[in-house]
């Protein structure tokens, strides 16, 4: 079987890739190595795969349309995992453009190069940032999220309406996968618990905001990989998150994927602290625009369709980061 994933280089799609190649699949993968964060550590992640026989990797982007064809033309691509995007909720006010190009307009050439190559399966990368600042909890695929507070949420919301629009016209099967705040070994740089590692064994402030009342739903890389491995084979037929019997006949579905404990961001870098042995010089800042207070994922539909339960506690994920950015640093 050949599986494509988008955005290779990335953090999950590294750990997508390698958990595939792991089990015999030829994976072929394709990133454009932007420089949104450091490009040294996502070459040293696709030089991890390249150890591989069965990798192949192009160099390039999504929103060249004609790459996908040659991807499309070249291999019999049986399923496509896409985890390519601009990521970052507090960069998107920066920079919205990134956001259109490639969460917006590459989203729509992979989509086209499904309708025009027919795959068994479309998995795709959504948020939980779609759930914008809703109160309740926890985040249920059933709730409300036509507000979003940033323009990559909306640009994830748009993702799951577009994949909507084909898996109805061309019967494209597609599952959508909210994410909720993953970390583990070769993770983001700007994410918080990079950054709070980052600065805490360099002695330097570490950025924290609302004054640090927030919980967040962190999930370990391990079992948002687990989950993915397992939908490949659970192929929507009809639509499983509508009760609407017009549109049941949709091959579309929508899960959230995520650890089902948040947890109060203190208690997080204190066990941080604890791992690395070094208190934590703390800047508290007001919140941030864009940003919310909670995650929390209700995953009672992934767990009935697939049996997802993660298990990883925070305390054996976040030593397994912390001693693997020991190693890649040498610190």
């Amino acid at each position: 079987m050949e599986i494509l994933v988008t955005g290779a280089a990335g953090f999950i799609g590294y750990h997508v890739s390698k958990g595939l190649l792991e089990k015999g699949y030829r994976v072929i993968g394709i990133d454009n190595l932007n420089a949104y964060y450091e490009v040294q550590l996502k070459q040293s992640r696709v030089e991890m795969l390249k150890k591989q026989d069965n990798f192949i990797f192009y160099p390039d982007t999504i929103c060249n349309e004609s790459v996908l064809d040659d991807i499309f033309t070249n291999y019999n691509i049986n399923i496509v995992i896409h985890l390519a995007a601009q990521a970052g909720v507090r960069y998107s006010i920066e920079n919205p453009h990134a956001y259109i190009d490639s969460n917006i307009k590459g989203f729509m050439n992979v989509l086209e190069a499904c309708r025009t190559y027919p795959v068994e399966h479309l998995i795709y990368a959504s948020s939980s940032s779609v759930y914008g600042a809703n109160s309740k909890v926890p985040f249920s695929i059933s709730d409300n999220v036509d507000h979003p507070v940033s323009l990559y949420a909306a640009t994830k919301k748009s993702n799951e309406l577009m994949a909507h629009t084909y898996s109805h016209l061309y019967q494209i099967p597609t599952t959508g996968l909210r994410f909720f705040t993953v970390y583990g070994p070769w993770g983001r740089p700007d994410m918080a618990y990079y950054m709070f590692t980052k600065n805490i064994i360099e002695g330097k402030p570490i950025q924290v905001f609302n004054q640090g009342d927030m919980k967040r739903d962190f999930t370990y890389v391990d079992d948002i990989i687990e989950g993915i491995v397992l939908l490949m084979n659970h192929t929507p037929e009809t639509n499983y998150n509508s009760s609407n019997l017009a549109i049941r006949n949709t091959p579309y579905q929508l899960f959230n994927i995520g650890n089902n404990r948040p947890i109060p961001l203190m208690d997080f870098i204190r066990k941080i602290e604890e791992l690395i042995g070094k208190k934590a010089i703390i800047e508290y800042l007001p919140m941030q625009p864009g940003d919310v207070k909670e995650t929390f994922a209700d995953i009672t539909s992934l767990n009935e369709a697939i049996g997802f339960s993660p298990s990883t506690p925070i305390e054996v994920g976040l030593e397994q980061f912390v001693n693997w950015y020991r190693s890649f640093y040498h610190h």
